[in-house]
């Protein structure tokens, strides 16, 4: 699957190239020909390098943390909802744990974090997996549940918003925490019918019933609070959440009596060895959306989309956003960017603005991650993972248009 997505950014990038220099754009492929170069700097430089210190950082303290036992008992406490959802993973392996913080740390929005205990999550599920080069059912599950990113609290999309200069930088938070848990339960729902699990079994009826009433908790008490104290709120609690778990490991470690530095030393020379395996990953798979987004492929693609929108006699408000929602699948900074753009030409409290905003934090860099994640651990045979992971994208562009059009439209 990868492969012929791979070459098909290649061959359309072409076609479209053909057409442009046909139309009188002389420089096309000479923008192509940069992008190549610019985006395998990006994927060493600017992407591989700086993680390499936060995964030495992250898997450093994770190996604390195994050593003290702290991962053990988060596994035995998600144990019996993971055992459903993931059921080649042993009862108490250390991967449930691992799998739990990478989830919580992208709920609350902590990409810093969630990277390396990610990594660290799919490497633990590597040890399990009987075909080493094709994912198994338990890492197709856990890439697809990132891709869809559940995230509680968008601090960086309001910290942008409130740069532009909007009205009331959080008035998207509720919108991108439906549209996030649509897609999240998309993704779910999708591998669990490939999968063949009983979705309607007592305890994951119960775990997601109860973590949608806290999230229902959550949204009522953020609801109370101002700007401010809504953005205050997020990035303290982020934070603080964040530091509990490093002295919490930290301080475990002591306790157990263990060596605390030599454990983080070893944790964090694997940090090293995990980013030499995945730079190939990064650069193959940046320089082919490079060089489809320098050939125009994607601006004929939304011009596409608004005359099929118009012909049906349809509303083509959200078609300006969709470059938000198209790049997020392919790169998180080039989403971003798509974010900041719209903004600054139709305004932050504009419906164009405040959708691509949703569209940012309703999904996750699918293509990136499955990059990044399976490159990890040498994984070519993707099977049904991107296409999974791209149906719960869809759910959640779906979703944030119709949320769009519910709170601001």
């Amino acid at each position: 699957m990868l492969n012929i997505i791979w070459i098909g950014f290649f061959l359309v990038a072409f076609v479209a190239g053909c057409l442009a220099f046909a139309f009188g754009d002389t420089e096309v492929f000479s923008r192509m020909l940069d992008s190549t170069f610019a985006m395998s700097k990006l994927a060493v430089m600017d992407v591989a390098l700086p993680l390499t210190g936060i995964m030495a950082l992250w898997l450093g303290l994770m190996k604390i943390g195994e050593q003290a036992g702290a991962i053990n008992l988060l596994s035995r406490i998600v144990g019996p909802f993971f055992s459903k959802l993931f059921p080649e993973i042993p009862k108490g392996h250390p991967a449930s744990g691992q799998i739990l913080m990478n989830f919580s740390a992208n709920m609350l929005g902590l990409d810093n974090a969630a990277t390396p205990l990610g990594l660290k999550a799919m490497n633990s599920l590597q040890e399990l997996n009987p075909k080493k080069d094709t994912a198994s059912n338990a890492q197709i599950m856990f890439l697809v549940l990132n891709t869809s990113s559940l995230m509680i609290i968008p601090v960086s999309i309001m910290a942008l918003r409130a740069v532009a200069g909007a009205a009331n930088p959080t008035d998207v938070f509720l919108p991108i925490l439906f549209a996030t848990y649509v897609s999240t339960l998309t993704g779910l729902i999708t591998v669990a019918i490939k999968q063949k699990i009983n979705l309607f079994q007592r305890t994951i009826v119960l775990w997601i019933g109860s973590i949608t009433l806290a999230l229902g908790l959550l949204v009522w008490y953020f609801s109370t609070l101002s700007s401010e104290a809504m953005n205050t709120a997020s990035r303290v609690g982020g934070s603080a959440i964040l530091l509990l778990i490093i002295t919490a490991f930290v301080g475990g470690g002591a306790y157990k009596r263990i060596n605390v530095f030599d454990a983080f030393i070893d944790g964090a020379k694997d940090g090293f060895q995990v980013m030499v395996k995945i730079i190939p990953y990064l650069v193959g798979m940046l320089v082919g959306i490079g060089i489809f987004r320098a050939s125009g492929a994607m601006d004929y693609l939304f011009e596409g989309i608004a005359w099929c929108v118009l012909a049906l006699g349809g509303n083509t408000d959200f078609v300006g956003a969709l470059p938000t929602a198209f790049m997020k699948p392919l790169s998180g900074s080039g989403a971003r960017a798509m974010m900041v753009e719209a903004m600054n030409n139709y305004g932050p409290d504009s419906f164009v603005g405040r959708l691509s905003c949703i569209f940012q934090g309703a999904a996750d860099t699918t293509f990136y991650i499955v990059a990044l994640y399976f490159g990890s651990v040498g994984i070519k045979r993707t099977r049904y993972a991107i296409g999974a992971g791209l149906i719960a994208d869809l759910a959640g562009v779906i979703a944030a248009i119709a949320l769009a059009y519910l709170f601001f439209g």
